[in-house]
């Protein structure tokens, strides 16, 4: 009955080896291979500075730094808009032909509204606060993207070490049923299983070593470096919340910048009086003396609300907009603080089960080693206990790594950077 059931066993290892054999070629060629190498000296806040530096949106900054100037210096000038001069002449060559000329030019000078100086400065200071928080929310988003570089990258160099190690096992089995078999004291068919066994270790290594590549060229993407800090590991900051954050900060310099902007809206809506001072020389005909006077003209606009309601209105909008973004980061950022606390108080929990676990199956796989040494049990039940003892160590290695993953993600959600 046992050679029976061993025959079929056999068969069906062979159909699935042919199975893996035609979903997957055996031969690779390893022509995608990113390295990185681990810098001692290399710290972690030195890699966040390499990575902002290179970030597309400094641009953008870059070119805000530029309207800041711009608002400064219009607060700052003489007069509110531009002054103009206008020329003008009069003769009567075409009519009367007398000989009658005047010559007349004006200086237009806008004057500041009450207020108007001032709202512009707050505009000019508001928009430089803006700048300086978007520019500390940028440093916290990049910092955000290189901690999940890392920490994946890790997660990936975990699982390709869990897989050598397993590949190795299954190769100094595999070399030990094959002895044994020669020696006839083990089936072909438990031959067959443990070489099985180490096809699969090859594969799962081969797909590791895959995740470790494409996680390696992500890093280098980000940071344009093709070197580690030696510890990226961080202590849980004692902050419990994100008042402090410069993402948070960045939304509330907007609302203010909008609210300033509508206190200038409400002066500027109204138009600037105009002084005009001009010079005129008049020649009478018959060839009369010309008289030569000074005048001063005063305009005052009377724009209604039909003109400045477009202006108040857009500057409402603005208002709008800006408290809209900052209670939608609200939602955002209270979400992300509960999971982040959550995330890391289970992964906590779960760190002292998995190690717990782990311990029971190196226990447990010893004996079963040495039960199968002695022939005491099958190949079968050994690799069972061996696959749970994998298993463990790779919840147990993980949920370590994980740990470490969620006190990065805790401190960025509280602004903290590494």
């Amino acid at each position: 009955m046992r050679i029976f059931i061993q025959f079929w066993l056999a068969i069906a290892l062979l159909l699935s080896t042919a199975e893996m054999v035609l979903a997957e070629p055996v031969q690779h060629e390893h022509n995608h291979f990113d390295a990185i190498k681990v810098n001692p000296n290399l710290q972690l806040n030195e890699v966040l500075e390499k990575t902002l530096a290179r970030n597309p949106m400094q641009t953008t900054l870059q070119s805000r730094d530029s309207v800041v100037s711009a608002r400064k210096m219009v607060a700052n000038s003489l007069l509110p808009t531009a002054p103009a001069v206008s020329v003008g002449h009069q003769n009567d060559a075409l009519g009367s032909g007398r000989g009658e000329r005047e010559w007349q030019a004006e200086l237009e000078l806008p004057v500041w509204l009450p207020n108007q100086r001032n709202n512009r400065l707050k505009v000019a200071d508001a928009s430089q606060s803006s700048v300086i928080a978007s520019r500390e929310s940028l440093k916290l988003h990049v910092a955000g993207q290189l901690r999940e570089a890392l920490w994946d990258l890790a997660m990936n160099d975990n699982n390709l070490v869990l897989a050598v190690n397993k590949l190795e096992v299954a190769h100094h089995l595999q070399r030990d049923v094959e002895k044994r078999h020669q020696a006839g004291e083990m089936a072909k068919t438990d031959v067959m299983l443990a070489q099985q066994e180490t096809l699969r270790a090859e594969k799962e290594k081969l797909r590791a070593e895959a995740e470790v590549m494409h996680a390696r060229h992500r890093y280098y993407l980000l940071s344009g470096l093709r070197e580690l800090p030696a510890s990226f590991a961080e202590k849980q900051s004692a902050l419990e919340d994100y008042s402090q954050s410069s993402i948070w900060l960045e939304a509330q310099s907007k609302v203010g910048l909008a609210e300033t902007e509508r206190e200038l809206a409400q002066v500027e809506s109204r138009e600037n009086l105009q002084v005009l001072l001009n010079l005129r020389s008049i020649k009478g005909d018959f060839d009369s003396p010309a008289n030569d006077s000074v005048g001063v003209k005063l305009r005052i606009p009377f724009g209604g609300e039909a003109s400045a309601a477009p202006i108040k209105a857009a500057a409402e909008l603005g208002v709008g907009n800006a408290l809209s973004e900052r209670e939608t980061l609200k939602y955002a950022l209270e979400n992300a603080m509960h999971e982040a606390e959550h995330n890391l108080s289970v992964s906590r929990a779960e760190l002292v089960i998995a190690g717990k676990q782990f311990d029971i199956a190196k226990e447990s796989v010893r004996l079963a080693q040495k039960a199968f040494q002695l022939g005491e049990s099958d190949l079968v039940s050994l690799l069972r206990v061996q696959a749970q003892t994998f298993e463990a160590e790779r919840a147990f290695t993980t949920r370590q790594i994980q740990v470490q993953w969620d006190i990065a993600r805790y401190n960025q959600t509280v602004g903290v950077l590494p």
